[in-house]
């Protein structure tokens, strides 16, 4: 984080553990998708996840704007909903049909939020269903921000 007085690595508290991250990726109740129109202005809106597997999951119809931008090639970045200790994240975006896929992702949905959806609810035909693969995420702990930020990276 050039220009915001960050301490090396290891002073401060420290390089955040991925398991920091973890659970914070795995508890938000709200997340917040960016992604790109075609003409380059942003798009930002929040939904709800499922981290399963080191891959984030969410829904959302076919003619949502997030959607339509991932279908024409937009870069996708996602963030937890606290601002104060946030993961972000920056990856790939699959939109996923596979019906065992989407029953496990489901599954996980209706566990995390108490929800009881049958799969029609994520019928590849009204609603996709995507996958994000980080290729990098950063955390920073609000009560070390000089010293906690951290960045992992994925192949």
């Amino acid at each position: 984080m050039p220009g915001y007085g960050v301490l090396p690595a290891g002073e401060g508290s420290g390089l955040l553990p991925w398991a920091w991250a973890l659970e914070r990726l795995r508890d938000s109740h709200d997340y917040w998708v960016a992604t790109v129109w075609p003409d380059g202005r942003p798009h930002l809106m929040p939904v709800w996840a499922v981290w399963d597997g080191g891959t984030l999951w969410f829904s959302a119809s076919l003619r949502s704007r997030k959607i339509r931008n991932i279908q024409a090639g937009s870069a996708v970045s996602v963030s937890t909903e606290d601002p104060r200790n946030p993961v972000v994240l920056e990856g790939a975006a699959e939109i996923v049909t596979e019906p065992a896929a989407l029953q496990r992702f489901l599954d996980g949905m209706n566990a995390k939020y108490g929800t009881d959806y049958p799969l029609e609810f994520l019928d590849p035909a009204r609603n996709a269903s995507v996958r994000v693969r980080p290729r990098w995420a950063f955390g920073v702990a609000e009560k070390d921000f000089e010293g906690s930020p951290t960045r992992w990276e994925f192949r």
